[in-house]
């Protein structure tokens, strides 16, 4: 099953102000005149909340948010389209995160692996070949939905570049664990080599988008390539495991929930209540899914073991 992680699958819509150039000119105009009335001069500023101070909103942030919603408020009420700003649609922000709903789900998500945690930990045998990886699947996937949660906080280019190189680090790390465990690699040179193969094109992936330029497109075609290319292991393993392994199916069934998860992410609708969007409801979707992952992680361990596969000696890890 694909790693789930938040992929930076977000589709970049262009902001509808193009079809739409007399609201780019409401919206611009409403923000400067806040901008003169409310920002440039220090003694008319008003301090703002401290949610919002804590969370690094300016006055002139504050007077964006402000003018979207008193646009769209006005969109409803005429029943008009609600259109996107920068690139966003208009969230109702709460204690100063941006995208609340989406903020609450990743950071469930990450629960998943924190509660999976010290399950891994009684259940593997220290002698199992696999348990330091998928104690590592746990730390990742925990940093990955942590940094999800960050960037739905509060959308910079930092928080947006640690998102997306988290679920990229996730997606490729799930690769690495993967074939580990599908031909039973118990080798540590062989695993050092094979890390080596995961870490070279992650590293380089990175860098292309921090230095040269950052790409999109680019980025959800590396992403869903690498998610693809763990799905065809774990297809293939259930094929050639059905018969000797009573749950060889739950990889690709666990695969085929979350592609269909991800057929949210195509709809990219405006919020609901202006809380719930298409993103957020992936999130949301994804979060049953982790516990039924590690179960399967487990199952597979304990018939490994119990069947004396992938049970370490001293020998074997020279």
């Amino acid at each position: 099953m694909t790693t789930i992680a938040p992929l930076g699958l977000r589709l970049n819509t262009v902001s509808s102000f193009r079809a739409q150039p007399y609201r780019q000119q409401e919206y611009i105009s409403c923000v400067n005149n806040c901008d003169s009335e409310s920002c440039s001069k220090e003694e008319q500023r008003e301090p703002l909340d401290l949610s919002l101070r804590l969370t690094k909103w300016t006055c002139i942030d504050n007077c964006r948010y402000l003018c979207m919603h008193s646009i769209t408020d006005n969109a409803i009420e005429q029943n008009l389209l609600v259109h996107q700003y920068h690139g966003k649609w208009p969230f109702h922000r709460f204690l100063g995160m941006q995208e609340p709903a989406s903020v609450l789900f990743s950071l469930l998500n990450g629960y998943m692996h924190v509660l999976a945690w010290p399950r891994l930990k009684r259940a593997i045998p220290e002698n199992y070949y696999m348990r330091p990886f998928y104690l590592g699947y746990a730390i990742i996937g925990t940093n990955t939905w942590l940094w999800s949660a960050v960037y739905h906080s509060r959308d910079w280019p930092s928080t947006e570049k640690l998102d997306y190189f988290s679920a990229g680090t996730a997606v490729m790390y799930g690769l690495f664990y993967t074939v580990i465990r599908v031909t039973r690699m118990v080798n540590t040179r062989s695993q050092f080599a094979w890390g080596l193969i995961c870490l070279v094109p992650l590293l380089l992936h990175i860098g292309y988008l921090t230095f040269v330029h950052f790409d999109y497109g680019y980025n959800m075609a590396a992403t869903a390539t690498i998610g693809g290319i763990h799905n065809l292991w774990w297809i293939c393993w259930s094929i050639f495991n059905w018969r000797e392994r009573p749950y060889a199916w739950e990889p690709t069934v666990s695969g085929l929930l979350l592609t269909s998860a991800m057929c949210l992410e195509i709809l990219d609708f405006a919020p609901l209540w202006g809380i719930l969007d298409a993103h957020s409801l992936w999130h949301a979707a994804t979060i049953p899914l982790i516990p039924l992952w590690y179960r399967f992680l487990l199952k597979d361990t304990e018939w490994e073991v119990r069947n004396m596969k992938g049970v370490l000696r001293t020998s074997h890890r020279d």
